[in-house]
């Protein structure tokens, strides 16, 4: 099982490089968070108009939405001092928080998480891939 971000979701709904290896990941089970997934859904509705059909479409392959609990806050919280210079923001720390409560890999469009791959943060370690090379 995959964390997938907003970034590699929406690179798999716009056929965008990489998006291969997000539909190999969704095969083998992915999980998103409720606030990437909210990231996914607005993004969507914005720029398509069809957010409710695509979204039944990536349900359809398995994906399971995570809830964001009160745990993932306080991680989230705490990757910050590690990820500001990296720019990252709360929807993206949410999935780093989400891979390390499950101990999975995160799956991201964006290079810039490449700066934080390896990061152990409370006994837990924070493992990033990216969509394309």
């Amino acid at each position: 099982m995959v964390v997938l971000d907003a970034s590699a979701l929406l690179a798999l709904t716009y056929r965008e490089d990489g998006h291969e290896h997000v539909t190999e990941q969704l095969a083998a089970g992915a999980v998103i968070s409720a606030v990437n997934w909210s990231e996914v859904s607005q993004k969507l509705a914005f720029q398509s108009g069809n957010a409710e059909q695509i979204g039944e479409m990536l349900l359809a392959t398995g994906l399971r939405i995570e809830p964001f609990g009160a745990d993932d806050a306080r991680r989230a919280a705490r990757l910050y001092p590690h990820t500001r210079a990296a720019g990252l923001s709360l929807g993206e720390r949410s999935c780093l928080a989400l891979a390390a409560r499950f101990g999975r890999v995160a799956l991201t469009a964006d290079r810039a998480w490449k700066a934080i791959d390896g990061l152990v943060l409370d006994e837990e370690l924070i493992q990033v891939d990216l969509i394309r090379g």
